[in-house]
């Protein structure tokens, strides 16, 4: 299944990859074999194109005390420090950090209310970057849990993703596992969670979104 987030560049890059092969092919001299050459490269790079934007279905087991992930990729960080954004205190940070061939559809990590949300326009430093959690473009959303404790995280731009997609906004209920947004190509997501969250992931494991579970509380 497609993301409805790649029907535009995919179409583009059909359209761009037809006129280039159409125009070698029939405008440019040159030897046989460079019509297969074009051709394979063609492929390939469409290929990479539908890769990234697919969106596999996912099972979330939907339970209140799971802190469920909110993308695929691979945890880079996880450290208590001091969120002055929204909590203005100490946080358990848990990051994912997602490269151009993960699934980059972001889901709500709890089941609950959109109690925060703000975008801010920003640099495009490397995902990994100390700095891009705070000095990057990016998305953040706090999400209040039936039982009073919240959640915070960031969609994060990287180096390569040039465009953030949200669906969520303040005061929204939202369902676990449901969809909350897409990042378009390299990117990372943080999570803020509570200093008493049971951490239930490793440094640099993988985990998949809507189904690993981060933390539970």
């Amino acid at each position: 299944m497609i993301h409805r987030e790649g029907s535009a560049t995919i179409f583009i890059t059909l359209a761009v990859l037809f006129v280039l092969n159409f125009t070698v092919q029939y405008f440019i001299p040159h030897p046989e074999w460079i019509n297969q050459v074009v051709l394979f490269i063609s492929t390939v790079f469409l290929c990479i194109i539908l890769q990234f934007f697919r969106n596999p279905p996912r099972n979330t087991p939907k339970n209140d005390t799971h802190i469920i992930a909110p993308a695929d990729g691979k945890v880079v960080v996880i450290e208590e420090v001091e969120e002055s954004e929204f909590f203005n205190g100490k946080r358990l940070q848990v990051s994912i950090f997602m490269s151009p061939f993960n699934v980059h559809v972001n889901r709500n990590p709890v089941t609950g209310t959109v109690k925060y949300f703000k975008y801010h326009p920003g640099k495009y430093l490397v995902a990994w970057h100390p700095k891009s959690s705070t000095e990057n473009e990016r998305t953040t959303t706090v999400i209040e849990h039936k039982s009073g404790k919240q959640i915070l995280f960031r969609q994060i731009a990287g180096a390569l993703a040039k465009r953030i997609c949200w669906y969520v906004e303040q005061g929204q209920q939202v369902q676990q596992g449901g969809e909350m947004g897409f990042i378009k190509f390299g990117s990372r997501v943080d999570m803020f969670l509570p200093l008493n969250a049971k951490v239930q992931v490793a440094l640099n494991e993988k985990v998949s979104g809507g189904e690993t579970v981060i933390a539970s509380w």
